[in-house]
This record gives C-alpha cells, structure tokens and sequence, in this order.
C-alpha cells in the first residue's frame, strides 16, 4: 500500500494529511476556517468561468424558479424537524366509571401485606377461595365484627378515636362469664 504525502494547506499553511479518495485535489484541511476558505475559493472559480456568470439570471431562471414555486406550495412554511416515527396517540375515552365511594382507603395488595401470612392462610382455607378480593371482603368483615364486640370505633383519616362510647357496657370481671373454645372444662 503506497503511503500518502502530507501536503501544505492552502490557508493556515500547516501540514496535513489529505482524504485518500481525493489525494488529487484537495488543497485545504479539515479546520473549519480552512473548509470557509476552501468554499470560498471554489465558489469564485465557478463564477470565474463565462459560461457560470449568468447562471441565476434571466427569464429563463425566473420561469424556472416560478414553476417551481408552483408545484411546491407552502415550502418555506414547513418545520425543518423531522416527522416522528410513531404516530400521535389520541386520548382514549374513559371506560371505567363505576362508583368507587365504597373501596377502602388503602390499596388491596398493601391491605393484605400487612397481614400475617397464618392469617391470610386461614381466611383463604375458611373460605375455600384463594382470591384476593374474596379474602380482603372476608378480612374487612372479620375486621368490623371485632369493633362491634370491642365497642370501638373504625378510625377514620383526620379524626381522632378516643373509644368514649356511651352506649357500651365493659363487663365487670365478676359478672364475666368464662367459657372455653374446643374442648369441655378440666374435671368433668
């Protein structure tokens, strides 16, 4: 492979290594002052020649560039940024619009996380189903009948829960009854 020559460029006057496909012709480097130069240069030999000078003149230019005016409305009025390759997508309509006062204030995978596993393990062998909308329907429930035998009171976002409830009577220790859950009491 035969080894190219550096050559002086035409503007700054500093070596450099020309492009391999134009080693022939090209006089400037590739700084960008000297590409201006090297445009300049080429655009007064261009003009220079008789044949160059009337180029843009004439009726024939003017038809020309009419014609093309015509065939190309509206040319300048258009952005310069390409078009995407996608297309837009246009808002979809809601579909969804049923009544949501009723859900609870947390999310329903939050709600059983926070639940033992035995737990959530039970209520899904007691109900015989092991979906999460079945078992957190069944854990909300469980959940309000254990208020109503508490006498307390659901807390709700924002308020306080004190449990001064008036109307529930807390059993005196005496009066209590015992009982037991599963077997009879020892001795009988």
């Amino acid at each position: 492979m035969r080894r190219i020559k550096k050559r002086r460029c035409g503007n700054c006057r500093k070596l450099f290594t020309p492009n391999p496909k134009s080693v022939n012709s090209q006089s400037y480097c590739y700084r960008p002052a000297c590409r201006k130069a090297s445009k300049k240069a080429s655009q007064k030999k261009w003009l220079s020649k008789p044949e160059n000078q009337d180029y843009f003149r004439g009726p024939d230019n003017v038809e020309r560039v009419r014609e093309w005016r015509k065939n190309n409305p509206g040319y300048w009025k258009k952005s310069k940024k390409p078009d995407a390759l996608q297309d837009t997508l246009s808002p979809q309509p809601i579909e969804n619009k049923a009544d949501k006062t009723n859900f609870v204030n947390d999310a329903l995978q939050d709600f059983l996380q926070a639940q033992p596993p035995v737990i959530v393990g039970l209520i899904a062998n007691f109900t015989g189903s092991a979906l999460q909308d079945d078992i957190a329907a069944t854990l909300l429930r469980m959940k309000k009948y254990g208020q109503d035998i508490l006498c307390s009171q659901p807390k709700n976002e924002g308020e306080t829960n004190d449990l001064k409830i008036p109307h529930c009577k807390i059993p005196d220790s005496e009066s209590a009854q015992k009982f037991q859950l599963d077997r009879s009491p020892p001795g009988t």
